[in-house]
């Protein structure tokens, strides 16, 4: 099977840039610690260059009919369908995760396109009642050009939220792609681009992020952002908007707590537990963290996750049978290390993993802890790694008030047969995202987003292309 080799360039004002005159950012395959290529990095030329085309293609673009607005991006939906093998090795060899998992969200990106070409078909305004000879109509326009900054853990389906949405509402885009995985975003405007998206609608820009979101958000040109990544960059980024007073999405961190009650099937849930724990090696924002498990099935439940952790295939992405790639990055490496020797220092139990694999790569075995104490700093902070929490409760009432108690609530999950109890999670559970018997949270139909410091406004269903629009009120009247 063939390596594929990533062609790392920015696309700015119609046109690919390579590094010629500039610095550049080594990619790094994680599974094996090599570089795959060097990535240019944007000057502030580049940037201001952006930001020109942008303005000059956004009175073109905005009244560009919604239906050749739509029709060029499913092409572009076609079209990544159509490399999707390609795409997904990409993916694979610049962030880690297993191929399968890399093909799924390599659809699921697509999906989001297609979705969001439709939907911008139905930017439906209203009108109101009034007065005798007055007609007051609300309009839904195009807000203008958005900045959106993409996280690296999900290199393909993270932009196309930001590009599909904009791009429908009839808005340009200066999308920031992640440093550490560039090359799925790449391919993504590659596609765009052949799919006939007119030169400065699409700008992509890579290289030192701080210097990149200030300078876009603070320019007059940008009038929306659009953030997906930490609480703590959130905080500066929305600082940046809130000074240049502009509306900002913003998806950040979680913690995600499961209940699991006693009426369940324990080695179902076991099963999807640890899926779903270890996806992405745990590099999820909404990924499960926190397990409360009731204490009557609450040894049986952790003997069977622990040996179900233990069992998983740790590997590089494009072996066959890996269920659980590398880490992403060194940081992230040196962040669950750390995490591991404060549960143990605290007295949490270790009942699986625990340790760097010795091998080549950021490979880390799944670890599982018990018997957690309150304050182990990975109750209260997201490790984000492959490290799983389980606590037992005994008390519906207090289980809820423990999963709400920390600031975050991008996402939470429930596993019950009781239909009354499903209805009091609903009602109580404070978060944006409630699976309840499922993991599975995520579609281009449906809003994804959070509340408290998890973030504010939603992407994804009409919510999504809705962040992109402005709302005009238009009074007519005959008589003057």
């Amino acid at each position: 099977m063939s390596i594929e080799h990533p062609d790392l360039k920015l696309y700015i004002d119609g046109q690919w840039i390579g590094g010629e005159g500039r610095d550049t950012i080594p990619v790094v395959d994680p599974a094996t610690g090599q570089p795959m290529g060097e990535l240019p990095s944007a000057t502030p030329a580049d940037l201001d260059r952006a930001l020109q085309s942008a303005a000059a293609a956004w009175p073109g673009w905005s009244t560009t009919p919604a239906v050749e607005r739509g029709r060029i991006l499913r092409r572009a939906a076609e079209l990544m369908r159509g490399r999707r093998d390609r795409i997904a090795r990409l993916l694979t060899r610049e962030e880690g995760k297993p191929l399968a998992e890399a093909l799924v969200e390599v659809d699921g990106a697509a999906a989001h396109i297609e979705w969001m070409a439709e939907e911008g078909r139905r930017g439906y305004g209203r009108i109101v009642g009034g007065p005798a000879g007055i007609r007051q109509n609300v309009l839904k326009r195009p807000i203008g050009v958005a900045a959106a900054f993409s996280p690296w853990n999900f290199p393909a389906t993270t932009p196309a939220r930001k590009l599909g949405a904009s791009l429908a509402a009839g808005c340009c885009c200066i999308l920031k792609a992640p440093e550490e995985a560039p090359a799925t975003a790449i391919e993504m405007v590659r596609a765009f681009a052949e799919a006939g998206v007119p030169r400065g609608v699409i700008n992509l820009v890579c290289g030192v992020p701080a210097e990149i979101s200030s300078h876009l958000i603070a320019s007059p040109v940008v009038r929306k952002v659009s953030f997906t990544g930490s609480t703590a960059v959130g905080r500066q980024l929305a600082g940046l908007a809130a000074a240049a007073i502009k509306p900002i999405t913003m998806e950040l961190g979680g913690h995600a707590p499961v209940l699991v009650f006693d009426d369940v099937d324990v080695d179902a849930v076991v099963r999807l537990c640890v899926a779903s724990k270890y996806r992405n090696a745990g590099q999820v924002c909404v990924s499960p963290t926190r397990f409360y498990v009731h204490e009557r099935i609450y040894e049986r439940f952790a003997g069977a996750f622990a040996q179900a952790a233990a069992g998983l295939k740790i590997g590089p992405g494009l072996d066959e049978g890996t269920q659980m790639g590398p880490l992403a990055n060194t940081r992230r490496l040196a962040a669950i290390e750390n995490a591991v020797a404060d549960l143990k220092y605290a007295g949490a139990r270790l009942v699986a993993g625990g340790e760097r694999l010795d091998r080549a790569g950021n490979f880390f075995a799944p670890t599982v802890f018990s018997d957690v104490p309150a304050q182990a700093r990975a109750t209260r902070e997201e490790p984000f790694g492959p490290i799983a929490l389980l606590l037992p409760f005994r008390d519906e009432e207090a289980v809820i008030e423990q999963a709400n108690a920390l600031p975050y609530g991008l996402a939470a999950y429930a596993f019950t047969r009781d239909g009354s109890r499903q209805l009091r999670l609903s009602e109580r559970m404070d978060t944006g995202m409630l699976g309840l018997n499922t993991f599975f949270i995520n579609g281009p139909e449906t809003p994804w987003g959070g509340v408290k410091e998890s973030g504010y406004g939603s992407e994804g269903a009409t919510e999504g292309l809705e962040a992109y629009q402005t709302t005009r009120l238009v009074v007519q009247t005959s008589h003057f």
